[in-house]
């Protein structure tokens, strides 16, 4: 099992990709989309600030098992939020 240390750097690196992505989308366009990624972004900032407090607080600390359970559902929930934004700028930039 990676550390806790591992994980909260793994948030803050993929959620630093997408913001960025989101940056640079915005100082190309203008217009209503530039609305819709300051709204993602906002949305990544809360997504990343939750998951950061559920990494220091994990569930059933007295069982070692669950703890490992609850950080691998973490990390996927992790990944799948961060593809979820990538594809919802995507959608953005399509348009």
């Amino acid at each position: 099992m990676a550390s806790i240390k591992s994980l909260k750097k793994d948030i803050d690196f993929l959620f630093f990709e997408v913001i960025s992505d989101c940056f640079m989308f915005t100082s190309l366009h203008e217009g209503p989309k530039k609305a819709e990624v300051q709204d993602l972004i906002e949305e990544a900032i809360t997504a990343r600030n939750e998951l950061i407090d559920r990494a220091n607080h994990p569930d059933g600390k007295d069982n070692p098992a669950i703890v490992r359970a609850y950080y691998a559902s973490l990390r996927k929930e992790l990944f799948e939020k961060v593809d979820d934004y990538f594809e919802r700028l995507s959608a953005i930039s399509r348009q």
